[in-house]
């Protein structure tokens, strides 16, 4: 009964997260084309995602020499810099390093970049290739660098520019000084990077002592939500997404961190960490008393 809730559960996700897409397709489009510039987006999407495709590409390349496909992962920021950079550089207004939206946002992403690039860089050093891509390796036919480049890496390009939607925007949009909601938005973003790097540093500081093999992590943020690394990524994107309704038609954004969302509540995420939670000691009972995602007080039974 309860793999049938859940199993529906993310059934209901999904078919909300389609509809929203059908919605904001319709909405954008409907926008694009009577302001007369859907050519004009159209063009520039191209050039961010073109910029995107060649770092990835060039990432693949490395991968083969290291002969390693995780190395990806070390990759997926900055992808987003690279988006944020384009989209910044192609900007059609005069567009300056400044207090504005557009320097705010790209610091932001190369900030948030910087970290995750660093701590999954350091994860991949002096240990195996992650055993999940060997598997995918496995159920592939056809030849291997062209399934693990289209599949991979040309995969990981296309997600990570509908995934920096608002950061380009924001940077292909009129300067903008910033306003209130730059301040909410960075406000919203600091507390999400706090959330993201406190929990990592926690969880590390308490994974390298030995006492601690085989146990969970139940203590500092990790008391109030099973996943502060994972709130953390995902208030980010809503800060980024705050400060885009700063500029015009800034709800254009919201893609951005509904997607992120989605992703790390019901795909890789969420789902990936706590299958491989389960087997450990106590886990029902931290299951049961500590919220899934947003931060909340322990439940007492």
């Amino acid at each position: 009964m309860a793999y049938s809730f859940k199993v529906s559960k993310v059934q209901n996700s999904t078919a909300g997260l389609i509809v929203f897409f059908a919605w904001y397709v319709a909405a954008s489009l409907t926008v694009l084309v009577m302001n007369g510039s859907l050519q004009d987006v159209l063009r520039t999407s191209a050039s961010v995602f073109v910029s995107v495709l060649v770092f990835m590409s060039l990432m693949f390349l490395v991968s083969r020499v290291l002969k390693r496909t995780d190395i990806v992962d070390a990759a997926w920021g900055p992808a987003f810099v690279v988006a944020a950079f384009a989209a910044f550089v192609i900007n059609p207004y005069e567009l300056h390093v400044g207090l504005n939206s557009q320097t705010l946002v790209t610091l932001l992403v190369t900030a948030w970049a910087a970290r995750l690039s660093f701590v999954i860089t350091r994860r991949l050093i002096n240990k195996p290739e992650d055993k999940r891509y060997v598997d995918l390796r496995k159920q592939w036919k056809g030849n291997e660098s062209v399934n693990t480049f289209l599949r991979i890496f040309v995969v990981q390009a296309a997600l990570a520019c509908v995934i920096s939607s608002a950061v380009v925007h924001i940077n292909l949009s009129m300067p903008a000084i910033l306003g209130v909601f730059a301040c909410v938005g960075l406000l919203v973003w600091v507390i999400g990077f706090s959330f993201e790097t406190i929990g990592d540093w926690q969880l590390k500081r308490f994974l390298s002592d030995p006492k601690n093999k085989g146990k969970l992590m139940t203590s500092g943020l990790w008391k109030y939500t099973r996943h502060p690394n994972y709130f953390g990524e995902a208030t980010m994107w809503w800060g980024i997404f705050i400060i885009a309704l700063g500029t015009p038609y800034g709800w254009l954004g919201i893609i951005t961190p509904v997607v992120i969302t989605y992703l790390l509540l019901f795909v890789s995420g969420v789902p990936m960490t706590e299958r491989a939670f389960k087997a450990k000691p106590g886990w029902a009972t931290y299951k049961k008393q500590t919220s899934k995602f947003l931060p909340l007080p322990p439940k007492r039974d």
